[in-house]
């Protein structure tokens, strides 16, 4: 069972057991609706930039997320698939909670940046890439960073650390990721991966699929953070599989007013009229095609992060992900760890205020900032 948790290593799903399951329906009462529509950036964020970097090839294009004036950098890596927007609403919780500065990036090959050789998602490439948008932000003296990477993010997050491409590196978090679970994960995750819906007929749509499927339990996170997973379809509307795969995944709103199959029909028909006039959205990235750098992301992670010689914290959705080497290192002190029951992979969007309240203790007692003034911890 938690092997199949840990296919969310690459893209969150609902958990096997607990809270809704992917097939599951939820019942809201007679009539009444949730809102699905999208939330801007802006809401949690100050600024929205793109950061130049260059290569052998040219420039790459990072876009990031900012906000606070003062304090350490708490620098954001997103999981796999996902974006800096996963970050939104613990960056609103957390800046409200400490003197802090967040940076939250999109990966290569992720959210709005763009690289000039996006299949390289290579464990190495990527965390130059942390080092040199870094050195791009702050130059040779940059301030006090605490990375914090979820999934994906927290693997480039311990390899960035490990090979020192931070200089001024205060402490590493790295949220439910541990080598054991994820190494046994991957032999099931293109399963995973083909049980998705491929296409959605609005942004609202992915977003209303992403919490009733349970890969995001918090709706105000999934409906600024799934803008960053899916992007508009780029091919013809009338494309050979497109219609077919628009309403997968979907589980409808059981209504009290009208007959079941009376509602599906008229469901059916609205369906194919919005198809006629809507564009179609479907994944920004395709994460089956990203396969041979899975085993290069997380073999070997536990030691490489047991040798990081900052203050560590680790987040777990449950205490059964340690393996061996992790649980000897916890029994000797080597790092905190925290578990956030009641979460799903996506720990940072489902119970952001507790995943801030952890960091915060853990940065103030380490001395690394202060809890703001008027704020009861």
């Amino acid at each position: 069972m938690e092997k199949q948790l840990h296919l969310n290593l690459l893209a969150s799903r609902p958990p096997m057991a607990g809270g809704l399951q992917s097939g599951s329906k939820m019942r809201m009462g007679p009539g009444r609706k949730r809102d699905f529509s999208p939330l801007p950036w802006s809401q949690y964020f100050q600024t929205m930039e793109d950061v130049e970097v260059e290569n052998e090839n040219g420039k790459d294009i990072f876009r990031i997320y900012c906000s606070g004036s003062h304090g350490p950098v708490l620098l954001l890596l997103h999981g796999g698939g996902h974006s800096a927007l996963s970050w939104a609403v613990f960056t609103a919780v957390i800046c409200s909670r400490i003197n802090c500065r967040v940076v939250a990036m999109d990966l290569r090959a992720h959210g709005d940046t763009k690289v000039k050789n996006p299949e390289d998602l290579s464990a190495d490439t990527m965390a130059k890439d942390i080092g040199k948008v870094v050195e791009a932000l702050y130059g040779e003296n940059p301030p006090p960073i605490m990375i914090i990477g979820h999934s994906m993010g927290g693997a480039i997050a311990v390899h960035t650390a490990a090979a020192n491409h931070i200089p001024s590196l205060l402490g590493l978090c790295v949220i439910d990721v541990v080598e054991g679970t994820a190494m046994d994960a991957l032999n099931s995750m293109q399963n995973f991966l083909r049980s998705r819906p491929k296409t959605f007929k609005s942004l609202e749509n992915a977003i209303e699929w992403s919490v009733k499927s349970g890969q995001i339990r918090n709706i105000e996170s999934a409906r600024v953070s799934m803008g960053g997973q899916v992007k508009k379809w780029e091919e013809p509307i009338s494309s050979p599989g497109v219609s077919n795969s628009i309403g997968e995944g979907i589980i409808e709103e059981e209504e009290e007013e009208e007959p079941e199959e009376e509602s599906n029909n008229k469901r059916m028909k609205e369906d194919d009229q919005e198809i006629k006039k809507e564009s179609v959205f479907t994944w920004r990235v395709e994460l089956s095609k990203t396969e041979k750098y899975w085993e290069g992301w997380f073999r070997g992670l536990s030691a490489l992060f047991l040798t990081c010689p900052v203050p560590k914290l680790l987040l777990l959705a449950g205490v059964d992900r340690l393996d061996k080497d992790l649980t000897i290192g916890q029994m000797q002190g080597k790092f905190q760890m925290q578990v956030l029951p009641q979460c799903g992979h996506a720990v940072h969007e489902d119970a952001p205020e507790k995943v801030a309240d952890a960091l915060a203790t853990f940065m103030v007692r380490h001395k690394f900032t202060e809890f703001k003034e008027g704020y009861l911890c």
